[in-house]
């Protein structure tokens, strides 16, 4: 059986994809496949990076993208209000659409696949996430079932005919980290959804994070097993994983939650045009920056930036977005 990482990249995350790579390589081994899915055509850097990598793939089906492509566009295109909440007016476009290449995971090329999204660093082994899938579909490692806001638009009159109230409370999970099988969802599968979307089930999908919504909709409506590490480990052995978590220490490039190993930290909310800026040589500071930087040219530490300038702040004040989470509790 074949295990694998997958994640989801173009070259304007090429520094976020490299400090991924290299924490994969460094927690995993060099010898552990990776496969890179295209968000859109631009790739050039990220092919050159990983020509160095024989582990690591760029994943070149064009069949299953174009497969994935067609399944997303039939899903927002009945949806009732997404193209006027995107200000699109051209049929033709749509919201982010290339985040939903990860979908291709569940053709290939793994039998059992752990996904991260590239603003992500792995910073423990993932034999525990892959034990569970001997037992469930889909295994998880995140708080976001505290904020359903930002899966469902839970004001919808038929969110809670499609789904019951004791679900939503401990199934609908982060898109940026999670692990699944192969043929998950087959063709007939996907038409199901399709059918039960165009029945007026589309109303529940939030437009705005269009990957996570469907994700959760199509894990949830084919009543898929799911294991949520953030539930089920015991209340002090459970770590956070986000940026906007104040409190990790870190210890020789490796972050702990009082005292237990984070699985791994998601850089969420940074932009990749901050990161970019950094790399390039601008003193911004951002949490857990050093660490970051540490993953991103650990194989060309000679390449690490030097900051001749007085830092400045990447966000002086918390977003709204961070003290919301922080008040309900999505970090720590």
């Amino acid at each position: 059986m074949a295990d694998g990482i997958c994640t989801l990249a173009n070259d304007q995350v090429y520094h976020q994809l490299v400090a991924l790579l290299n924490s994969i390589e460094a927690m995993m081994g060099a010898d552990f496949p990776v496969c890179v899915y295209p968000y859109d055509d631009r790739t050039e850097r990220i092919q050159a990076e990983i020509a160095h990598r024989p582990s690591v793939q760029l994943y070149a089906d064009r069949g299953s993208i174009q497969q994935w492509d067609q399944f997303v566009r039939q899903v927002w295109d009945v949806h009732p209000t997404a193209r006027q909440r995107w200000g699109l007016s051209d049929p033709n476009s749509y919201y982010r659409v290339g985040t939903h290449r990860r979908f291709c995971a569940f053709d290939a090329p793994f039998d059992r696949f752990l996904y991260m999204d590239a603003d992500t660093l792995l910073l423990n082994s993932v034999g525990p996430i892959f034990q569970q899938l001997e037992t469930h579909d889909w295994v998880v490692y995140d708080f976001q079932y505290k904020d359903p806001t930002h899966v469902y638009e839970v004001n919808s009159p038929k969110f809670n005919q499609v789904f019951a109230e004791n679900r939503v409370e401990t199934e609908i999970f982060c898109s940026g980290f999670y692990a699944s099988k192969r043929d998950l969802f087959s063709a007939a599968q996907r038409n199901w959804l399709l059918s039960e979307l165009r029945s007026g089930e589309a109303e529940i999908l939030y437009p705005m994070a269009p990957d996570q919504t469907l994700l959760n909709y199509m894990v949830m409506k084919s009543g898929r097993s799911i294991y949520n590490f953030a539930l089920e480990l015991p209340s002090e052995q459970k770590t956070g994983c986000c940026v906007t978590s104040p409190g990790f220490t870190e210890q020789n490039h490796l972050l702990y939650d009082r005292g237990n190993r984070l699985t791994y930290l998601h850089y969420i909310g940074l932009s990749s045009s901050l990161i970019n800026q950094v790399c390039d040589g601008e003193n911004i500071e951002f949490p857990y920056r050093d660490l970051f930087l540490h993953y991103r040219y650990l194989q060309q530490p000679t390449q690490r930036p030097i900051y001749n300038r007085p830092a400045k702040s990447y966000d002086a004040a918390p977003s709204l977005s961070s003290r919301v989470f922080r008040k309900l509790g999505l970090v720590r």
